[in-house]
């Protein structure tokens, strides 16, 4: 797939394909994302590369979730998973209200997090290779 084939009606949520914790929360925006507004790449794919630099991102310097919304506006680290919160039912949606943070300190918790993610959760030998059924909300 090429950039100007991704769907423009999709928010694409850009994951660490080999952190537990990252599949885990893919796994939760799925079952909770209602409206089916959200499609997943991983960063380590070719797609997803391609994704960071067209949005002007170095890829060698990522391990951050990124939410791209195409044409419209992209989003990371904290605020990145602020607004995926917001297109989800459940008990998540209320996480929101940590907007009022200063971003400074929002992605400071984020880093924290994600520079030990794979020492607390632990990290996959490859990405996670979808069920068929669930194939369609994941783009290569």
């Amino acid at each position: 797939m090429e950039i100007q084939d991704l769907p423009q009606d999709k928010k694409i949520i850009l994951f660490d394909g080999v952190c537990n914790l990252c599949d885990s929360s893919v796994q939760y925006v799925i079952k909770h994302d209602k409206k089916d507004i959200f499609r997943f790449v991983s960063l380590q794919s070719e797609l997803g590369q391609n994704i960071l630099k067209h949005i002007g991102i170095n890829p060698i310097h990522t391990d951050s979730i990124v939410l791209y919304e195409p044409g419209i506006s992209y989003y990371y680290k904290s605020t990145a998973a602020l607004h995926i919160a917001k297109g989800l039912s459940g008990i998540f949606t209320f996480a929101t209200v940590f907007q009022i943070l200063p971003t400074g300190l929002r992605d400071f918790v984020y880093d924290y997090v994600a520079k030990n993610r794979y020492k607390w959760y632990g990290k996959k030998e490859a990405c996670m290779i979808p069920s068929p059924e669930l194939k369609a909300k994941f783009l290569d």
